[in-house]
């Protein structure tokens, strides 16, 4: 009996990880959302089907138990798309140690801990996709965001290091530059403008697919999207 592929979305919530949800349940995946909190999922869900799961990505008790969930409840997953961010902003002066502590667990560690546990599943499997979400700060640190850039600078290193290291195991690493406002988030009714201005999720998702589909022979360890609009 042939089993439906399973994708784990990690730091889901409704932009980029909601129109990837639509797309793999298209394409008959079975698909598990992973957020500290799901009742902001209750939509996504009964649109799509998908599970959810609560889970804290920065721990590490509950990042084993999401997987041995997902495991036992959808099957292993084939694709594990790591998409949870924290952002502490202001001068140095005044950032609190704790927070930037806590900023660097989410974006960075967390990436870690959830790119571990799939990379031991995927080479029992002999294959699979790691999809790790970054952003402008992943290549250029902003006055005032000093720790999403540290958190973002760490993803993008230990996406570039698991992508040598997996890939002659069969598992594609990909990072996601996403470079520019995601629509769901920025775009506001009736503002000026053309439409086009901020990135489109959906056209997010489809290069998500994009990579995860690409023969071995060409594969990309990193993407670049930004909208026409933004600045070099």
């Amino acid at each position: 009996m042939t089993h439906s592929p399973t994708a784990l979305i990690v730091g889901a919530g409704k932009g980029i990880s909601a129109s990837l949800a639509r797309l793999l349940t298209r394409e008959g995946y079975r698909v598990a959302l992973a957020a500290r909190n799901i009742d902001k999922l209750a939509d996504l869900v009964a649109e799509t089907g998908a599970t959810a799961y609560a889970a804290d990505a920065g721990d590490p008790g509950a990042v084993a138990r999401l997987f041995t969930d997902v495991d036992a409840d959808l099957g292993t997953p084939d694709l594990v798309v790591f998409n949870a961010s924290a952002r502490t902003r202001g001068p140095v002066q005044d950032l609190d140690p704790a927070q930037v502590l806590d900023s660097l667990r989410i974006s960075a560690f967390a990436g870690f801990l959830v790119a571990q546990a799939a990379a031991v599943r995927m080479r029992a499997l002999g294959r699979g996709s790691i999809l790790l979400t970054g952003a402008t700060a992943s290549v250029k640190g902003l006055a005032g965001s000093t720790p999403f850039a540290m958190g973002k600078f760490a993803l993008r290193g230990m996406a570039q290091s698991l992508a040598r290291e997996l890939a002659p195991q069969n598992i594609h690493v990909a990072h996601f530059i996403i470079d520019g406002g995601v629509a769901s988030s920025w775009a506001k009714p009736g503002e000026e403008g053309p439409e086009d201005r901020w990135l489109d999720p959906d056209a997010i998702a489809r290069e998500y697919w994009h990579v995860h589909t690409q023969h071995r022979s060409a594969w990309t360890w990193e993407v670049e999207l930004r909208p026409w609009v933004e600045k070099f």
